[in-house]
Order: C-alpha cells, then structure tokens, then sequence
C-alpha cells in the first residue's frame, strides 16, 4: 500500500492531541499516587500503598516515553530508507572448502565395523532415493 502524505494540519494537530493526552496522562496518575500517599500515611495504609506511591507516575510517563520511542524508530527508519552515496558493497565471507576424509584401508577394518559401515552406505543410498523428485522417477 503507497504511503500517503498528510495534510499541512493534521500533523500539528496530532501532536497537540499526543501531548495532551500525555499530560492528562501523567497529571491523572499524579492524583492516584497522591491518594495512594493518603492512604499511604493514615492508620489503616499498608508498604503496599507506597509501592503504589512509587509506581503510578511511571504509569503516568509511559505515553510520553511511547510517543519519543514511536518517533525515535521512525527516524531511525527514515535514515535507513534515504539512498546514501558510495554505499559499499557488503563482504561476504565464503567458507572454504571441507577437505575429503581419506578412507581407512580395508585391512585395518574388523568385520563388524565394514558391514556396519555397507548398512549405512545401504542407508544413505536409499534416502537419496527417496529425496529425489517425483518426476525424474519411472513408473
């Protein structure tokens, strides 16, 4: 979907509206901390209460941190969008060939490891077989 410009107003409006939203925000959660501060110092209050003391203005920014974090990432992108000039190219490491496992002679097998080593070659071949597709197979 092609992004669409905004028009010349509504961006001052929307961050008008987001400010004031976080304003509402964070003098709301000042008011609860408040009260949990009352609750907090008479005879029935509870360590609780001050945990929640603590914890309601952080509520209370959490818009506001949103709002530079969403904005932070959008720049971020933006930069990441612009063509720059003489970008090189990235490098690409190859890794080098493996090396072949010489075979061990014959002579120094015993003969249940040669006939553990014929099932897993019997093994291998048959797995090949199944792999290959469907086409290439007669019927």
């Amino acid at each position: 979907m092609p992004a669409r410009s905004a028009p010349a107003g509504s961006s001052t409006g929307r961050r008008l509206l987001i400010v004031g939203v976080c304003l509402v925000s964070l003098a709301g959660a000042c008011g609860l901390a408040w009260w949990q501060w009352d609750r907090f110092t008479s005879a029935s209050g509870t360590f609780q209460n001050l945990g929640y003391v603590l914890q309601w203005p952080l509520f209370g920014l959490f818009p506001a941190f949103m709002f530079w974090r969403i904005r932070q990432l959008r720049l971020r992108a933006a930069q990441q969008d612009a063509p720059e000039t003489a970008r090189p190219a990235p490098r690409v490491d190859v890794p080098a060939p493996r090396r072949a496992v010489p075979a061990v002679a014959a002579a120094d097998e015993d003969d249940e490891l040669a006939a553990y080593n014929r099932y897993l070659r019997e093994l291998h071949a048959r797995d090949q077989e199944t792999s290959r597709p469907e086409t290439s197979r007669p019927e």
